[in-house]
């Protein structure tokens, strides 16, 4: 219950910087939702339900081309949360005072935007939005690209559209929103700015939680033994992940085990593509 309780908090928070900080002072970002306000000037239907519209298609391809179990991790979010946005847009107000410098602005909504992402993802929950879709397109024709760099094309592409409707001003805005909504994002999970961590797992139902990782969360790891107190030898877990999914992997160890130990530690970097690290490549981004 908490758990849910905390992912409609930042599901609401969310909600309310799109509706009453970004929307409000005519500020675009990329991703889906700046996919979806620039087609709201294209055809004049409002972007909450463009965005509505988009999620559901994402599901419906995280489904078709990457599995069942791709689709159920975003499934409760893309059906819940276009529902809380459309309720606050309803509701919506400008937040900001008149006259606010357009640079304060960017930096209050990536505040608020971070802040609840971050509490979705500390709960191992994903919208299902362009890293989703990155993730689509990368399955089916992104060979030659690294998945960090498909999303980021995305991200590129969405700010280029833009440019028919806003200014080249207000879209040099938007990477100011995200930058200061990366950097809250990685405050909120991990206190810091890193980007990925390497997560070590003990586990006396090791055999369960690496075909976790294998079967469900399709996550690459390394296997090494170590020596407990009592001088049992125990097999331990390491892998590197991107901040996206550590929550994600550490709410489902423990569900497996509830005696599980786990450590992250913060990494600034990682290279290489081979087994032992992560199987998906935006880990060694």
């Amino acid at each position: 219950m908490r758990q849910y309780l905390t992912v409609l908090i930042g599901c609401i928070i969310q909600a309310f910087a799109i509706s009453c900080i970004l929307k409000p002072n005519d500020l675009v970002v990329a991703g889906i939702t700046g996919w979806a306000i620039v087609l709201e000037h294209w055809i004049h239907i409002p972007y909450t339900y463009i965005y509505y519209v988009t999620v559901l298609c994402i599901l419906l391809s995280a489904y078709l081309v990457l599995g069942k179990r791709a689709a159920k991790r975003i499934v409760f979010l893309s059906l819940t949360y276009p529902l809380l946005l459309i309720v606050a847009n309803a509701l919506s107000f400008n937040f900001i005072d008149e006259g606010t410098e357009k640079i304060v602005i960017c930096i209050f909504y990536g505040v608020f935007m971070g802040f609840g992402t971050g509490l979705v993802l500390k709960e191992g929950f994903s919208q299902g939005s362009s890293d989703t879709l990155a993730k689509v397109i990368h399955k089916l024709w992104g060979h030659g690209l690294t998945l960090p760099q498909m999303m980021l094309a995305i991200d590129v592409f969405i700010l280029l559209i833009s440019l028919t409707v806003f200014s080249k001003v207000t879209v040099l805005y938007a990477l100011i929103i995200q930058f200061t909504y990366s950097k809250v994002i990685s405050f909120v999970l991990f206190g810091g700015n890193m980007r990925i961590v390497k997560m070590v797992i003990i586990s006396k139902n090791v055999e369960a939680i690496k075909q976790l990782l294998d079967d469900e969360l399709e996550v690459g790891y390394s296997l090494d033994y170590v020596v407990n107190k009592k001088g049992e030898v125990m097999e331990r877990i390491i892998s590197v992940l991107p901040f996206r999914d550590a929550a994600q992997t550490r709410e489902r160890a423990q569900q497996v085990d509830p005696n599980v130990f786990i450590n992250f530690v913060p990494t600034l970097e990682a290279w290489g593509k081979d087994s032992f690290l992560q199987k998906r490549e935006e880990a060694v981004g």
